[in-house]
């Protein structure tokens, strides 16, 4: 068996690590010489994305495929790239699309589920969207399966709030009312592994752990892990923060993941963020 990682990135290589693991073969689209390094890391083939009879072949043999690449103001990339092979006869068992709980836009703190009503508030939530419905518009149209996977924020080893703590960026930037959700790296390739075993056409997923909360939360719990002082509280002040995170502070919201656990029967490792923080701190240890 083999997948296809179009965006061999951080969630991508956490998937592709989990199914080596299962005796699956990886190859990636990969343009940059760091892209091609950390397939080889793996194990993988390394196919340019700009060589279409390349992408034709590698599409070809897959049995599954994981897009992670973000859209662009083109659309989606991976569906420029990837399209024209599956309408010439490519057929693989499993399309996995990787989107954002972005889509919701800001609900004031409430829940959102798989079925609430979409409403981007950016740019990139827009284009996720888009991106979202040319998926599976193909997948309808050719009768593939194609699963969309709604995400939070992801954190993990090399990627969590120990990293910011120690590199001095960290922040507690306090917004009364502001939660998010969050999902650790493990749990999302766990998630989509269990996708691929259970695959639906048109499936749609919200990927996230058990306990929404307020950012600075996060941080005060990671600085005690490390028995540092955390960092002072600041109210959030929107002429003061950078564009991104203007974008963030904008949309509040609890997102549900009871589809995933029960379609999949999928459940976190690590249910909240103090379970993921423990065990990254002591796998460093």
């Amino acid at each position: 068996m083999r997948i296809f990682l179009f965006g061999p990135g951080y969630s991508a290589k956490a998937l592709a690590r989990r199914m080596t693991a299962r005796g699956w073969s990886v190859a990636g689209a990969a343009r940059s010489q760091a892209s091609r390094e950390a397939l080889a890391a793996l194990g993988g083939e390394a196919v340019d994305p700009t060589d279409a009879g390349a992408l034709d072949l590698a599409l070809m043999a897959s049995d599954a495929v994981l897009i992670s690449a973000a859209p662009d103001e083109d659309g989606c990339p991976a569906l420029r790239a990837l399209a024209p092979t599956l309408e010439a006869g490519a057929c693989p068992g499993w399309i996995g699309y990787l989107s954002t709980t972005g889509v919701y836009g800001d609900r004031g703190g409430r829940w959102v589920t798989e079925a609430s009503p979409l409403a981007p508030q950016s740019e990139q939530g827009r284009r996720r969207v888009a991106a979202e419905t040319g998926w599976r518009d193909l997948g309808q149209r050719l009768g593939l399966v194609v699963t969309t996977f709604r995400l939070p924020g992801i954190y993990g080893p090399g990627r969590s709030a120990f990293d910011r703590l120690r590199e001095g960026a960290a922040t507690r930037t306090v917004k009364p009312g502001q939660v998010f959700s969050r999902i650790h790296v493990e749990d999302l390739a766990a998630a989509l592994a269990a996708s691929i075993d259970r695959p639906r056409a048109g499936a749609i997923y919200n990927i996230c752990d058990d306990e929404p909360c307020p950012p600075q939360d996060v941080i005060t719990h990671a600085a005690a892990l490390l028995g540092v002082a955390p960092p002072p509280e600041v109210a959030y002040d929107p002429t003061k923060v950078s564009a991104p995170s203007r974008r963030f502070f904008a949309e509040s919201k609890r997102v549900a993941n009871a589809l995933a656990k029960a379609e999949l029967g999928w459940r976190p490792a690590y249910p909240t963020y103090r379970e993921g923080l423990a065990a990254i701190l002591a796998a460093e240890r």
